[in-house]
């Protein structure tokens, strides 16, 4: 151990040197990956124990991005798919996701939930609502907190939150239809007013989006990390930032 904290200072180190001649991405999304892996791996028989130290993680990655200057932070907590999975699981997973909203909402970060939250239970989707009320006017860090997230079923929100819009307006069909372009759909998403995402990270070694953020990705670097979520170092935030650095972002042109 004594050998090894001076290198991994020295390595961390380095990497920051690296950072200093890139860009920093603006928008940075992260599939929180792993958690229950590493539960099993690190020989716990409680998966809770996974998630309880993901969520701690999560403070630390949040900490490292606003040292850093990255103005927006997504993080996929849970999808709708995990909404399926058994009672015994899922709501010991709920609390820790309630406990963590409560806690960045007092750290002054500002705290955007997203998702369908109208199938998440009351009591986690009024936390989350009331969390974002009370820091919208924060000026910090922008907090985006995906829990019963889908992309599919973001970008379906957003066309039926658009066809609303439209309809009160007196809008018809046939006249939208003809001027609708992706801006108008874009408008409605979860994630509206903000910058897309550079960068999206998913943990675990798992090589797929599964859904996260699937329109606004379309011009995102992704980086796949072998490390289970608990387990992501600063070093590893600060490779995913040098290897977002080292690419040439041409944007489709």
């Amino acid at each position: 151990m004594g050998l090894r904290d001076p290198l991994y200072w020295w390595y961390e180190r380095r990497l920051e040197r690296q950072l200093g001649s890139i860009d920093i991405p603006r928008h940075v999304g992260v599939i929180l990956d792993g958690n229950r892996r590493w539960a099993k791996t690190s020989g716990f028989a409680n998966v809770k124990l996974g998630h309880q130290a993901g969520a701690e993680k999560i403070f630390d990655l949040l900490g490292w991005c606003d040292e850093l200057g990255v103005q927006v932070v997504t993080m996929w907590l849970l999808s709708t798919d995990n909404l399926t999975r058994p009672r015994d699981e899922l709501e010991p997973l709920l609390r820790i996701i309630e406990e963590t909203v409560t806690r960045l909402r007092n750290e002054g970060w500002k705290v955007n939930p997203m998702g369908a939250l109208d199938l998440l239970p009351d009591s986690t989707a009024r936390l989350m609502k009331e969390a974002g009320a009370a820091t919208a006017d924060d000026s910090g860090l922008v907090v985006n907190v995906a829990v019963g997230y889908g992309g599919r079923r973001e970008i379906a929100d957003a066309v039926r939150a658009l066809l609303y819009a439209e309809s009160e307006k007196g809008t018809g069909i046939s006249e939208l239809a003809e001027r609708l372009d992706s801006e108008d759909i874009a408008q409605h998403l979860y994630t509206r007013g903000q910058p897309d995402p550079d960068l999206l990270i998913r943990t675990s070694g798992e090589q797929r989006l599964s859904g996260f953020l699937l329109w606004q990705s379309a011009h995102s670097e992704f980086y796949f990390c072998e490390v289970f979520w608990p387990a992501f170092r600063r070093v590893d935030f600060l490779r995913a930032l040098r290897a977002y650095g080292a690419r040439n972002r041409r944007f489709g042109t």
